[in-house]
């Protein structure tokens, strides 16, 4: 695809950068204020995300088969998180956490396509598109449905209508978006066929794309993510882009070439792996394109996965690694995933972090990062920031980080967790540094553990239910 060319003003108006940014911002007293000294030098920001990518899924973690070099190379002259969670073990809530830094089970996301980001949070994009940050979302969405009137997706059209709620009505002024998954080769087509998929990429303007479809479903969203990357460059316009791969979710297909390169493995296997080596391509086009454009150095690069490998271990190729549990478990498994930053104004060589961190942490790290405070922001955030974990001023985390989905909960500090599997009836306690498969029940060994824990627990899911009452919003000020 070739990039578009908008002049200066253009791509500003585009983006709703300018005098009307403070206005633009919708949410009821979603006003953002920053310092002057980060003012002066704001960091672009950049999520990458994958869905269903196991732990295991990447060369740097010793995946036997699996091609990754350019993760590999971000592992090394980045930070590596080794204990990093998406906030739940299923795609639509993680992306919640993402652009909120609160657990969606405080605004009704429990699980995939179930509820919708509600108008009352203030996402990520809105509040930096209030400090002047051109913003764009590309790829998967999954937080509500983008179309009234087509039918669409899991949910989009007629039967969804109150679940709308596109990305370009949570801040994104640039958009290239899919409600859910589609087939990661030929994205728009059944796979193997010419017949339709049935889901579509909708653009800002509420547009659906009907051009540039083909091919690598990776490489056609990075065709959109480079130029407005560019354009934001050229506008001197700091910018946050969410790029949220399809890859590896089924339908996995992989193109010829990324096949060849699994030749003699189970066609499976091929598929996936080359999918996996397919968006690691892109992610390295990304990474070139920033240090061409000389903003790779003040420009955050975060990349994860939206929750541990679909299928069953055994029955399907993802890899959790040495963790039990995959996709819908809570066990490690299931919210463990690749993590990884480069952002070398703050990280100058390759480092590794053991400190749990999560998809919660996003939001509050970039508003400290950027120098925001955000009054009227929906009480209490989850995530804590980890800048001072970047800077090396925090080696341990100060609060326990607790999850929830459908009967599963649990909450885990830098060694101990405590996990439910049958609403909280009971409990068992695993020390994760020693045992990271959790294969040994400590509950009945130490009962204090699981008592204490259980307190933090418990009043997290009490502050919960009260968030999804409205106590929250209703706490919100000018």
């Amino acid at each position: 695809m070739m990039p578009v060319a908008y002049s200066r003003r253009e791509f500003l108006t585009r983006a709703g950068i300018g005098c009307t940014a403070l206005a633009m911002a919708r949410r009821a007293g979603a006003v953002a204020s920053g310092t002057a000294e980060a003012q002066a030098e704001k960091p672009n920001i950049i999520f990458c995300m994958t869905d269903d990518q196991g732990w295991g899924d990447v060369g740097y973690n010793g995946h036997p088969h699996l091609k990754t070099p350019n993760l590999d190379a971000m592992a090394r002259s980045g930070l590596r998180f080794d204990r990093f969670y998406a906030s739940a073990p299923v795609c639509s809530p993680t992306r919640g956490s993402c652009l909120t830094g609160r657990h969606p089970y405080r605004y009704g996301i429990f699980h995939a396509n179930v509820g919708h980001m509600p108008p009352q949070e203030v996402t990520l994009a809105e509040a930096l598109k209030a400090q002047g940050y051109a913003t764009g979302h590309f790829g998967k969405w999954h937080l509500g449905t983008l179309t009234k009137t087509r039918q669409d997706s899991n949910r989009g059209g007629p039967r969804g209508v109150r679940h709308y709620s596109p990305p370009w009505e949570n801040g994104f002024d640039v958009c290239f978006s899919t409600e859910a998954k589609v087939p990661t080769w030929d994205p728009m087509k059944e796979p193997g066929t010419d017949k339709t998929y049935g889901t579509h990429y909708w653009r800002e303007d509420g547009t659906a794309e009907t051009a540039g479809l083909d091919g690598d479903d990776s490489r056609i969203i990075m065709d959109r993510v480079i130029p407005f990357v560019r354009q934001a460059a050229a506008a001197g316009a700091p910018f946050f882009a969410v790029v949220w791969f399809h890859a590896p979710h089924r339908p996995v297909v992989a193109g010829p070439r990324y096949l060849a390169m699994y030749e003699g493995l189970p066609d499976l296997e091929r598929h996936f792996y080359g999918c996996i080596t397919a968006m690691d391509e892109q992610v390295g086009r990304l990474r070139n394109e920033l240090k061409r454009l000389n903003i790779a150095q003040n420009t955050m690069l975060w990349f994860c996965s939206d929750n541990g490998p679909e299928g069953q271990a055994g029955d399907a190729p993802g890899s959790a690694g040495p963790f039990r549990g995959r996709k819908r478990d809570l066990f490690e498994g299931g919210i463990r995933v690749p993590g990884l930053l480069e952002w070398p104004a703050k990280i100058a060589s390759g480092r590794t972090a053991d400190m749990p961190c999560a998809t919660l942490d996003y939001f509050p790290t970039v508003m400290e990062a950027v120098g925001v405070r955000i009054k009227g922001q929906p009480q209490p955030l989850d995530g804590i920031s980890l800048l001072p974990m970047i800077e090396g001023r925090l080696t341990e985390r100060p609060a326990p980080i607790a999850f929830e989905s459908k009967n599963q909960i649990a909450i885990e500090d830098k060694r101990y967790k405590i996990i439910s599997r049958d609403h909280g009836k009971t409990y068992m306690l695993f020390d994760v540094i020693e045992d990271p498969g959790e294969s040994r029940d400590l509950a009945a060994e130490k009962p204090e553990i699981v008592k204490a824990m259980r307190v933090i627990l418990d009043a997290w899911r009490a502050s919960c239910k009260d968030s999804r009452a409205g106590k929250d919003y209703a706490r919100q000020g000018p």
